[in-house]
């Protein structure tokens, strides 16, 4: 067994010659076949999400943890860790201990051993990598070959399933909550990225907007009205600076305003406030911590105390023209940083300055597409404003190209293309859509992109 062989090499071969395979066993004996690798993680966690894993009992769904030795495994200390219980299969090239992996929840993991399936190895320092035939998916690199108008028009497609399977959901939940909390809670949880989603979802629920609309009535200073939203909030967050001991520790945060937030949440006389244990700050760039997200909130509310955010956002929508409502909609939504009263949004950041707007364009894009634009067809169809609701699907129908991401990144890499056929967020919705209903799912078969290769 050598002494020293990379990590990325045995990457490589999970990545590019295993797929497909029929004659993959784990080391209990169990055949698998590699339907999806996944795509590589670039956060916390393990090395590929979303793989899909064919076996006799049916399709595994879930992570994929990689090392050089099983044993690795157990080094590593993955068994203590609940961010790894997603794994449905450990790859490794040697199999150095006769020991089941367990994850952090008591579950049995299989283990593939790469190097029983490399034809013509001869032991010692060899490269155990070139000797595996190469197996890739259908669909890579195969666009730059093809009609690049079919393939918009599958994006496109694509891009309008995801867009319209939203407002379905949407119409479901309007008939179950309030449509102002409703829209309150869909911009909280887009503030809170894929992080930090579920979190704020949670706060809403935990801070409807009643009891916020409720605990200003009256209040005329702007000023007053703030320092109550980020107090209850902040509060209910478990983020406000007494509520912190990690993020927070040695971070010099006096100041009247944040002494003033404290008592306005001491007068609550709350118990059920969340914790900052609950949140995740692990590779969450500065500008994007949950306390900032949270305080650009309350601008938010602040902006439409008056007509209500639901009423203030939908009127706006109306009077918009189609050839520049996107750049409206995202008027109405960015908050920048203009230094009033934000100090409590910097907690447990280093310093305060140079930090961007509390919400600027990439994420109000990103609100407007995936949560502002479907709501308002789903509300335009449930109130009979069909041309409200025909105006908001154009607009998205026209919205250009939104910030990048991994995922994104993922299937352009994938598919071979890049951002002169991915150049509307309909065509990014589309390859996010194809990831989480084909990809993600073992359904290559079903994949027009894959269809139209023949």
């Amino acid at each position: 067994m050598p002494g020293a062989f990379p990590e990325s090499r045995v990457v490589e071969i999970w990545r590019d010659r295993v797929l497909g395979r029929t004659d993959l066993l784990t080391e209990d004996n169990e055949p698998v076949r590699i339907v999806y690798p996944g795509r590589l993680n670039g956060d916390r966690g393990a090395d590929y999400r979303d793989a899909v894993i064919a076996t006799r009992g049916g399709l595994l769904r879930g992570d994929v943890e990689i090392h050089v030795k099983s044993s690795h495994w157990w080094a590593h200390r993955h068994h203590h860790d609940p961010v790894y219980n997603r794994v449905v299969l450990h790859v490794v090239l040697w199999h150095d201990v006769a020991r089941a992996v367990i994850l952090q929840n008591g579950k049995k993991v299989p283990t593939l051993t790469l190097y029983r399936f490399i034809e013509g190895r001869t032991g010692g320092n060899a490269d155990p990598v070139k000797p595996l035939r190469n197996c890739q998916l259908p669909c890579r690199n195969t666009l730059y070959r093809r009609d690049t108008d079919f393939t918009g028009g599958v994006l496109d497609s694509a891009g309008e399933q995801r867009f319209l399977s939203r407002v379905a959901e949407f119409q479901a939940e309007l008939n179950r909550l309030d449509t102002s909390q409703f829209l309150y809670r869909g911009i909280l949880g887009a503030l809170g990225y894929s992080k930090n989603k579920c979190q704020m979802l949670e706060l809403a629920e935990r801070m409807p907007l009643y009891r916020l609309e409720s605990a200003t009535t009256g209040i005329i200073p702007d000023a007053e009205c703030l320092a109550r939203y980020q107090a209850m909030l902040l509060g209910m967050a478990g983020l406000l600076h007494p509520q912190r001991t990690g993020a927070c520790r040695g971070v010099n945060m006096a100041g009247d305003w944040v002494t003033r937030l404290e008592r306005i949440w001491a007068d609550c006389c709350e118990t059920a406030a969340m914790s900052e244990d609950d949140w995740h700050f692990f590779k969450v760039r500065p500008g994007n911590q949950p306390a900032r997200r949270i305080v650009a909130m309350c601008y938010l509310l602040l902006r439409y105390r008056g007509e209500g955010m639901l009423k203030g956002l939908l009127d706006r929508l109306d009077v918009v023209a189609v050839e520049t409502g996107y750049r409206e909609i995202e008027r109405a939504l960015l908050v920048a940083d203009d230094g009033y009263q934000v100090g409590c949004a910097n907690s447990g950041l280093p310093g305060g300055r140079g930090l961007p707007a509390l919400l600027g364009r990439g994420r109000v894009a990103d609100i407007a597409v995936n949560v502002f634009l479907p709501f308002a067809v789903a509300w335009g169809w449930a109130n009979s404003y069909k041309q409200l609701a025909a105006k908001a699907l154009e607009i998205y129908h026209q919205y250009p190209v939104l910030d990048g991401n991994a995922l994104e990144k993922h299937m352009m890499r994938q598919l071979g293309t890049g951002r002169y056929l991915v150049n509307s967020a309909r065509r990014q919705q589309g390859l996010l859509h194809i990831y989480k209903t084909l990809c993600s799912q073992g359904k290559c078969r079903d994949c027009p992109v894959v269809s139209e290769i023949g």
